[in-house]
C-alpha cells in the first residue's frame, strides 16, 4: 500500500513537471543522434535543481533510451564511458587541498571529486517512475555487448556499485511462496527457474503446495512483484542423493513430524542485471532461520547442487596428455561417455562409476582457477558460505541438461550450523575446501593412479 502511494505520488511529481520543461525541443528522427539528445537531456538532468523538472527529465530520459535500437544504445553507452567519468580538473583540485591541509574536510573532498559522474546521473534516473527496474534493464543491456567492449567496464563497476546499496539486504524482504501466491509472481518463478525446469502449473503446484515443500524468495520495494532470488526446499527424512525422486510428480509426501533433513535443491537468480549483487548468502542463512524456527526437529541442512562447468572440465582433461586429474586407464574407461545412451547401459555404468568419482574428487579439492579457488561456480558460492562438501553423488541428475553439464553428477553440500562461521573463514582466508572424510578418501586413489610430474 504504501509503495503504490509513493509510486503514485512520484508519478504526480513527474506528470506535473513535464509542464515545466521546454516543450520546444524538436525530436530528432535519425538514429545517430537520438544517443545524441538523450545525452543532452542527461546533462541538463545534472545541472538542474528542481525536483518536479528533474522527475520529469529523468522519466523522459529513460523513455528515450527505451526506444533506441542496439547501435544507438551501443553510443549512449559510449558516451556514458567517455563524457561521465571523474573530472581530472577537479579531482587535481581536490589532491592539492589534501596535500597542503589534509583533514577531514578535504579527504572528504577528494572522495567527491572521485566519483564519476555516472553515478550521479544514475542516481537522478532512479527518481523517475520505475527508474530502479528501467536501470536494471539498462544494465541488462550493457551487459550483452560487455564481451567485446571492454572501455565499458567503467560504467558497469558503476551500475554494481550502486546496486550493492540500493539493494543492500537492509531493503529485501523474504517472502514464503506457496500456491496461494498471486499468480504475477508464480508465473515468474517458472519463468526464472534456472536449475530445473519447471514444466507448467502442475509442475509448480508440486513445489510449492504440498506440505514438505517451501519455496522463498527475496523482495525489494523498487521492484513490486518482481522476485529478485529464490529457493526451493525439499523437507525429507534423509539427505537425497538423486534429483529425480524429489522432483517426481508420484512422489510419497514427507510427513512433517517424520522429516529430518531440510534440501535445498534449486537456487536461481531472477534479475539478470542484478549480476554481481550478492544475495543468496543471505537468502540461505534467513531461510536456514525460519526452517529451524518452524520445524525444530530439522537436524539436517543440506543443498542437491548441479555441477555446471564439470563435463567441459572433464573433457579438457581427457584431451590432455599429461592430466593431473585422470590417469591413461582411467581415460579409456572414460572414453564411453562419447556414446549415446551410456547413462543407461548398465555395464559401462559399472565400470564407469570409479573413474568418475576419482576425477570428481579432484574436480572438487584440487582443480583451481587462476585465481586460486574452486573451478565450480557452484562450489565457490556454497563453499564461501561456510557449508561443507559432504558427498558427491554419481548419477543423479539424469535429465538432458544434467548430462550434458555434468555427465548426472550433483553434490550435497552441509550446512553445519556449529561449524559455518569457521568453515567460512578456511574458504576466505586459505581457499581451504572443506570436505567430510568420505570425499577426501575418494581424491586418494586418484592420486595414486596419476604419475607425479618430474
Amino acid at each position: 500500500m504504501n509503495t503504490s502511494f509513493f509510486g503514485e505520488l512520484l508519478q504526480s511529481i513527474s506528470d506535473r513537471g513535464r509542464a515545466l520543461l521546454d516543450r520546444g525541443r524538436e525530436r530528432r528522427g535519425d538514429d545517430a543522434s537520438r544517443s545524441e539528445s538523450l545525452i543532452e537531456l542527461c546533462e541538463h538532468l545534472l545541472s538542474g535543481r528542481g525536483e518536479a523538472s528533474g522527475v520529469a527529465l529523468a522519466r523522459e530520459i529513460l523513455g528515450r533510451y527505451a526506444e533506441l535500437t542496439t547501435g544507438p544504445r551501443i553510443a549512449f553507452f559510449e558516451a556514458l564511458a567517455q563524457r561521465y567519468g571523474t573530472d581530472p580538473a577537479r579531482m587535481e583540485q581536490a589532491i592539492n587541498a589534501w596535500r597542503d591541509n589534509p583533514n577531514d574536510e578535504t579527504a572528504s573532498q577528494v572522495h567527491a571529486a572521485s566519483e564519476p559522474r555516472r553515478q550521479e546521473l544514475f542516481r537522478r534516473l532512479n527518481l523517475a517512475p520505475g527508474g530502479t527496474r528501467a536501470l536494471v534493464r539498462m544494465r541488462e543491456q550493457l551487459m550483452d555487448v560487455l564481451p567485446n567492449r571492454d572501455d565499458l567496464s567503467a560504467v558497469d563497476d558503476d551500475f554494481v556499485h550502486l546496486f550493492t546499496s540500493w539493494f543492500n539486504r537492509g531493503f529485501l524482504v523474504l517472502r514464503h511462496v506457496d500456491w496461494s501466491t498471486p499468480a504475477l509472481i508464480l508465473e515468474k518463478l517458472i519463468r526464472y527457474e534456472a536449475v530445473h525446469e519447471i514444466h507448467d502449473w502442475d509442475d509448480l503446484r508440486r513445489r510449492t503446495d504440498p506440505p514438505d515443500r517451501r519455496c522463498y524468495a527475496f523482495f525489494h520495494p523498487a521492484l513490486v512483484d518482481e522476485p529478485l532470488i529464490f529457493v526451493e526446499v525439499a523437507l525429507t527424512r534423509d539427505i537425497p542423493a538423486a534429483i529425480a525422486p524429489i522432483l517426481a510428480s508420484g512422489r510419497e509426501t514427507v510427513e512433517l513430524d517424520k522429516a529430518r533433513t531440510a534440501t535445498f535443491y534449486s537456487i536461481s537468480n531472477c534479475q539478470r542485471g542484478l549480476a554481481g549483487v550478492s544475495f543468496g548468502n543471505f537468502l540461505i542463512k534467513q531461510v536456514v532461520e525460519e526452517i529451524c524456527r518452524e520445524l525444530p526437529k530439522i537436524s539436517t541442512l543440506v543443498t542437491l547442487s548441479p555441477a555446471p562447468t564439470f563435463a567441459k572440465w572433464l573433457d579438457r582433461e581427457r584431451a590432455q596428455t599429461n592430466s593431473p586429474a585422470i590417469s591413461e586407464a582411467d581415460k579409456t574407461v572414460l572414453a564411453a561417455l562419447d556414446e549415446p545412451g551410456w547413462w543407461v547401459d548398465n555395464e559401462k555404468l559399472e565400470a564407469l562409476r570409479d573413474p568418475m568419482m576419482r576425477a570428481a574428487s579432484y574436480y572438487y579439492l584440487r582443480a583451481r582457477s587462476k585465481r586460486g579457488l574452486p573451478v565450480d561456480p557452484v562450489a565457490r558460492f556454497h563453499l564461501g558460505n561456510g557449508a561443507r562438501l559432504e558427498r558427491i553423488d554419481w548419477l543423479a541428475d539424469v535429465s538432458e541438461k544434467g548430462i550434458a553439464q555434468s555427465y548426472g553428477l550433483m553434490v550435497n553440500y552441509l550446512y553445519d550450523l556449529d561449524d559455518i562461521e569457521k568453515n567460512h573463514e578456511a574458504f576466505a582466508e586459505q581457499r581451504t575446501v572443506v570436505a567430510s572424510s568420505t570425499v577426501q578418501r575418494m581424491l586418494r586413489p586418484a592420486l595414486e593412479l596419476v604419475p607425479i610430474a618430474g
